[in-house]
């Protein structure tokens, strides 16, 4: 009877430490991580009043990520899938719960084989994506195109764009205007700036765009209605957009770039390529001339960064929302009005820390299991001492 009892008492112990620590590790660790998170709140003193007049609570709560790579099915590897789309469901799902944000902006790089998924791939990639970052109807998603999503300049076409927008049912480059704030979108895969069709497309419509804006702004200070040179344009709330894109504008390096969350110190001084890792500077200064932007949030390069182009134009790169492309991913969190901003970082579990604890249980379910082995096997020589002596004595 003791040997039985002992037997079952370790199997319950050993059961409790796997389903605790998986319960831990793929629940639990995502709350009290994300509740460290808060929206910051608009300094009154930078303008917490829009310039139209908007009161504070026009203030617009917005999540920015990136890069979540979901894996396809050429290069993906099926635990590799299983273990860090889940990570990003529990995370996402958790932070919605928690922040309840108003809108989500996912920075380009949605997938990781859009480039060249077929037809049949791609839509088992969306079902994936849908059901990991579902959500309410009090949040609105936003997502915008990235290279891996259309390939590169000189891979995308028109069906892939066609069939990326078709999903997300809405155009790569617009405008989408929250309480008074405008958050301009760019398709800065097609910023090559060699007149090809796609590039010229997307090229017209932010000239297009950037007369609106201009226009929306004049006639907000002139007061005197549209003037003829603005005939036709579709007015905007007269405020400096948000640009979000996928690739970074131009700087050289990641070098002047810090924090938890930055590129690896053997990796920050690597020189940058123009069209590839950064936007080129032709098209850098473009964007910045045509919209004049209070703030840039870019992905792609899956790490944090924060640079001052033309010292007024700050830029935030957002790092990768994947354990696959870094060890603590992150997202922002951005609380916006008409007239101010003002952001923070939200860290996720870092995947060393789900892996120690993992670590951490299996050695001590081994050294449960071998303490047991001995105790067991001490107890038999115990008996079997105990049968010798009774046999000795008779």
């Amino acid at each position: 009877m003791p040997r039985f009892s002992a037997k079952w008492m370790v199997a319950v112990v050993l059961i409790l430490l796997v389903s605790g620590a998986f319960f831990f590790c793929e629940y639990v660790i995502y709350y009290p991580t994300i509740l460290k998170c808060a929206w910051p709140k608009i300094n009154h003193a930078r303008g917490g009043e829009g310039i139209d007049g908007r009161p504070m609570d026009s203030t617009v709560r917005a999540m920015v990520l990136s890069d979540t790579h979901l894996l396809g099915a050429v290069g993906g590897h099926w635990f590799d899938k299983l273990r860090r789309e889940w990570q990003m469901e529990r995370a996402f799902q958790t932070a919605l719960w928690l922040l309840k944000p108003e809108i989500v902006f996912i920075l380009g790089d949605i997938f990781d084989e859009g480039k060249w998924s077929s037809q049949k791939h791609w839509e088992d990639d969306v079902r994936r994506f849908h059901r990991m970052f579902r959500h309410s109807t009090d949040t609105e998603l936003v997502v915008l195109v990235g290279n891996h999503d259309i390939g590169f300049h000189y891979e995308m076409d028109w069906f892939k764009l066609q069939r990326f927008e078709k999903v997300f049912n809405a155009s790569s480059t617009r405008i989408v205007t929250k309480k008074g704030v405008n958050f301009l979108l760019v398709n800065s895969v097609a910023l090559h700036g060699d007149g090809c069709p796609i590039c010229q497309s997307v090229e017209k419509e932010l000239i297009k765009l950037s007369r609106d804006l201009n226009c929306s702004l004049q006639n907000s200070q002139s007061g005197s209605g549209v003037t003829d040179s603005c005939e036709g344009a579709q007015l905007y709330p007269p405020t400096p957009p948000i640009m979000l894109q996928h690739y970074p504008l131009y700087r050289v390096s990641d070098a002047s770039c810090t924090g938890l969350d930055a590129a690896p110190p053997e990796e920050r001084h690597l020189l940058f390529r123009e069209k590839y890792d950064v936007l080129s500077k032709e098209a850098s200064q473009r964007l910045l001339q045509w919209f004049k932007p209070r703030l840039i949030l870019s992905g792609h390069t899956h790490s944090g960064c924060e640079v001052l182009h033309d010292n007024k134009y700050p830029e935030i790169s957002v790092p990768s929302f994947s354990w696959r492309n870094r060890n603590n991913p992150s997202f922002i969190l951005a609380s916006v009005s008409p007239g101010s901003y003002t952001l923070s970082k939200c860290f996720l579990p870092e995947e060393s820390t789900v892996i120690s604890v993992y670590c951490s249980a299996g050695a001590c379910m081994l050294l449960l299991f071998l303490a047991h082995c001995l105790w067991m096997k001490g107890l038999l020589q115990c008996l079997s001492l105990c049968l010798l002596g009774k046999h000795k004595s008779l």
